[in-house]
């Protein structure tokens, strides 16, 4: 009988073991992470929330601002 089978089938088994070791345990610790940083990613969450709504906000202020200085100034804005 020939070695190689026998050699290569036990190397796979060893890392596809240890491949298997270190995704459960890498799960594990994310699930144990993830209670630990709820609150802070809820946080982060708000700001982002909060950064969103300033940015279009300003974004609307400046398109009417933009408008309103057009028709002022006797730019025509037809479509047509």
């Amino acid at each position: 009988m020939e070695w190689t089978p026998i050699v290569l089938v036990t190397f796979k088994l060893l890392v596809l073991g240890t491949g298997m070791y270190f995704a459960i345990k890498w799960h594990y610790d994310q699930g144990t992470k993830e209670k630990e940083w709820a609150d802070e990613k809820r946080a982060i969450l708000r700001a982002g929330r909060k950064v969103t709504v300033i940015f279009v906000l300003s974004l609307l202020a400046l398109g009417f601002a933009t408008y309103f200085f057009c028709r002022m100034i006797g730019l025509d804005l037809s479509f047509s």
